[in-house]
Parts: C-alpha cells; sequence; structure tokens
C-alpha cells in the first residue's frame, strides 16, 4: 500500500485534563438519565469531582470568578447523586456481609430499596436543573484560562504540600481517636491531597498513584462500613442481641483489616506520609512559593502589571538605599518581600474599576487565604501596604490600620511610605524614570532620579508622595534629575 493509501487517524483523546472531564460530564449525564443504576451515577460523580477538584486548584491563583460558579452549579447534582450511591454502596455490601436466608439483610435491603426509589426522584430533579447549555459554555472558556497556568511547576508543589499538612494532621487525629469521625475527616482530606498530585503534578503521581489509590479505597470502605451500621442502628434492625452482635463482629472484621493496612503504610518513620514529603517544597522553596502564588493571582487581575512590575522594582530601589541595614534572618516574611509583594499587588483592585480602587484592592487582599508559610496577619499587613500606595496617610481611626497588631503599624507606614513615592515616579505608566540613586546632602536625602523631569505632572505627584517617607525618616528629601556623569 502507498503512503497516500494509508489511511489518517486521529490523535488518541487524552483522558485527563478540565477539558475531558468537563466534557465527561454531559456524557455522563446523558448515561445516568437512563435508569441511575450503580455505575453511571459513579462515573458522573467522578467526573464532577474532577471539575470541581480542578477548579480548587485553580481558582487558588486565578481569581476568574467562574471556578466557583463551575463548582457551584455541580454541587446539587453530586450531593443528590452522593445519597444515592450511598444507598447503592450499602446494598453491595449487604450482599457481601449477609449469610443466606438472613433476614436482617432483607430487612436492611428493603429499607435500601425504598430510599433508593426516594433519592433516584431527587437526582432526576437535580438532573433536570443542572444547566448543560452553561456547563458547555464554561467547557470552552475554562480550560482555556487553565492552560495560563502552567501544571508541575512551584506553585502547585507548594499547594500540594499545603494539602499533606492538612491531610497528615488529620491523619495523626484519625490515629489517635480511631472514631468514624476522625476516619472520614482524613479521607477527605488525603482525597484532596491526592486531587492536587493527580490533577497538577504529574511526576510525583505517577510514582504515588498506587498507594494514593489504594489509600483511598480503604478509606473510602472503612467510611461505607460505619455507613451500613450506623443505618442498620437507626433502623432498628436486629431482633436480639446476639443477632446484633454477629453482624457487628462481621462489620469490624472487615473496617479492622482495612486500618491495619492502612496503618501498615501510614504509621511509622517509612510511611508514605514521609516519602511524599520529601518531595516537595521545603525552606526556602516554600518562601519563594507562596511569593510566586501571589505574584500570579495578582498578575491576572490587574489590567497593566507591567506598570507594577516596574513601581516594584523602584520601590526596591527606594527602601535598599533609606533603610540599608540587613534585616534578622528570622523574620518571615522579610520586610523587604513585604514591600515588593505590596508593590506587585497594589493594583488589583483596578478590575473592580478606578474608584477607591486601592481600598477595594485591600479588601480582595484581605479575603485571601493565606498561603502556607503566611498568617492572617500577614495577609493584613500586605494589604495595608497596598492599600495606603495612595489616598488617604495611614493613621489610627481607619480600619485597615487599626486592625493590625500594634507592632505591625510602624512597619506598615514605613513600607507604605516607600510604595507611596514609587508609584508616583511611574504615575504616568509611561517607564520614563527606570533607576533610583540616593546619596547625602547637607543634611537631606536626595533620590537621583534617571529620566526624571522636574517640570512636568510627575513631578508634582512625586513632590506630594514624598511627604509620608520624610515623616518616616525625620530628614527632607529632596528628587533631582540623574545625570549620565553621576551614572
Amino acid at each position: 500500500m502507498s503512503a497516500a493509501a494509508v489511511p489518517r487517524t486521529k490523535p488518541p483523546l487524552q483522558k485527563h485534563g478540565l477539558a475531558f472531564w468537563m466534557e465527561r460530564v454531559l456524557e455522563e449525564c446523558d448515561r445516568v438519565a437512563v435508569e441511575f443504576a450503580a455505575d453511571p451515577v459513579h462515573d458522573l460523580r467522578v467526573a464532577l469531582r474532577r471539575c470541581r477538584s480542578l477548579a480548587d486548584g485553580l481558582m487558588t491563583v486565578d481569581p476568574d470568578p467562574s471556578w466557583k460558579q463551575m463548582k457551584r452549579a455541580g454541587r446539587e447534582l453530586f450531593r443528590e447523586l452522593g445519597e444515592l450511591r450511598d444507598a447503592q454502596v450499602m446494598k453491595e455490601w449487604i450482599n457481601r456481609l449477609a449469610g443466606p436466608d438472613d433476614a436482617v439483610a432483607s430487612t436492611l435491603l428493603g429499607f435500601l430499596a425504598f430510599r433508593e426509589a426516594a433519592h433516584k426522584q431527587q437526582a432526576v430533579r437535580a438532573l433536570e436543573q443542572f444547566d448543560r447549555k452553561q456547563w458547555r459554555k464554561w467547557s470552552r472558556a475554562l480550560p482555556r484560562r487553565a492552560t495560563r497556568i502552567r501544571s508541575g511547576g512551584l506553585i502547585f508543589r507548594h499547594l500540594a504540600l499545603e494539602r499533606w499538612t492538612e491531610a497528615y494532621e488529620l491523619g495523626r487525629r484519625a490515629v489517635r481517636a480511631r472514631s468514624p469521625l476522625a476516619w472520614h475527616n482524613l479521607r477527605i482530606g488525603l482525597k484532596r491531597f491526592r486531587y492536587i498530585v493527580e490533577n497538577f503534578l504529574p511526576q510525583q503521581h505517577e510514582s504515588w498513584i498506587d498507594d494514593l489509590k489504594e489509600l483511598q479505597d480503604l478509606l473510602g470502605e472503612v467510611h461505607d462500613l460505619d455507613v451500613l451500621w450506623s443505618t442498620a442502628l437507626e433502623m432498628n434492625v436486629f431482633p436480639d442481641g446476639d443477632t446484633r452482635l454477629r453482624w457487628r463482629k462481621r462489620i469490624l472484621e472487615e473496617r479492622d483489616h482495612r486500618i491495619r493496612r492502612y496503618r501498615e503504610k501510614m504509621v511509622g518513620k517509612n510511611s508514605r506520609w514521609q516519602v511524599w514529603r520529601a518531595h516537595l517544597p521545603k525552606g526556602q522553596e516554600i518562601e519563594t512559593a507562596a511569593f510566586n502564588r501571589l505574584r500570579l493571582w495578582a498578575s491576572l487581575l490587574d489590567p497593566d502589571f507591567s506598570h507594577s512590575r516596574h513601581v516594584a522594582r523602584l520601590a526596591l530601589e527606594i527602601y535598599d538605599g533609606v533603610f540599608p541595614q540587613r534585616e534578622e534572618k528570622h523574620d518571615f516574611p522579610p520586610e523587604r518581600m513585604i514591600l515588593r509583594l505590596a508593590a506587585l499587588l497594589h493594583d488589583v483592585g483596578r478590575s473592580r474599576g478606578e474608584k477607591n480602587h486601592h481600598k477595594a484592592g485591600a479588601r480582595m487582599i484581605e479575603k485571601l487565604e493565606p498561603p502556607l508559610g503566611w498568617t492572617r496577619v500577614n495577609m493584613r499587613l500586605l494589604a495595608a501596604v497596598s492599600r495606603y500606595h495612595r489616598g488617604a496617610l495611614p493613621r489610627r481611626g481607619q480600619r485597615t490600620f487599626d486592625e493590625l497588631p500594634a507592632s505591625e503599624r510602624q512597619t506598615a507606614t514605613k513600607l507604605a511610605a516607600v510604595l507611596r513615592l514609587a508609584n508616583a515616579f511611574d504615575e504616568d505608566r509611561s517607564r520614563r524614570i527606570d533607576g533610583l540613586k540616593m546619596i547625602e546632602e547637607s543634611g537631606a536625602l536626595v533620590i537621583l532620579a534617571r529620566g526624571y523631569n522636574p517640570w512636568n505632572q510627575t513631578a508634582e505627584s512625586i513632590a506630594a508622595a514624598r511627604h509620608l517617607l520624610e515623616i518616616v525618616c525625620r530628614r527632607p528629601i529632596l528628587v533631582k534629575t540623574l545625570r549620565a556623569d553621576r551614572h
């Protein structure tokens, strides 16, 4: 056969990624609508969960509201299918656990058949209300946004470390408390960790997937058995104490077997917890990743992020020239990092409109969940420095300033003074002033600015903006043109 006669084949469909799973949701909706059988119900829940978990990861760095809207759209359908799925799974467990002619099993199966029928009706209504047209629109728009954020990088390794930290603590509690609720919470925490790895860390996923899947299955079955036992007690299906004891023994044997298997893998110095932790960020990487997450978030909001990057560079030049002392190594985040981030984030409020954008931006920063390594106090300080890059001077009686701990108010004023002046140097957004140098001259601090023109509107803004820094430094500040012979 000639080369020209060889039939052309389509490339194989990649069975991963947001586009695949969003399309899969629509396909599974058609399958499940036939009779809401166990396998299609399970498959639709898996597809919805994948989409929701991808949104969870992406919305930590991408502020587009469509992520939250997509999650909310699938929530009711996911919940109703979950009630139906629980009834179906319990029927499967009863058939596995019960002996022939078991009266308790017959009673439970009859009750669950009634419950399954009721949940099917609720699931039918939820499926009818699910807006497939809107979902299809998101299935085209959101995957395009997702391609802007590179998977496998430090930001998602940092996010995985956050999920690992939460799940690890839940694991410690479960092993100590050994209560159904503690094991259920661990199941959820481990699931959140697994989904970040599965969706955003392909290299780690390839190595860890077998363990993660086995652990998720073990904890899921422990939860199923706990739900089955509580349902049997709720229905009061046991005719006598011996029957109750016999069923309890069967369930505990199955449950304890799975918990022993979990402990074999997850307790001790060589547990999978430690294997995973060894491949996630440490030390300086954690600080860098937290910084990169916040910078990426700002870049997706700020309509002129190149201006903010320029202001950040000027702010660091002012800070290093005015406050040259080295910071203590134990201070985290250091002042210089707070200043740089505040400069990069100072215009995110412009995504909501120009009016009072400095206040809107501060509120947006405050609402962010602190990345691992940061605290709420750190985020309030970052918001305050950003908020005072323009407008009123920081003082008592203002909410943003008053909510800071007393120990942070001086730092906020100092860094805001630097940012306010740096922003004024690029007030016209021309990047014309592109370098600063500080010198002492007759008791005054002189800032030599390359590209500075004392006769334009920007010079007036600079003259007003330097006032706060003069208060902080307790000396006059002059701005002059940096001539070529003084470079």
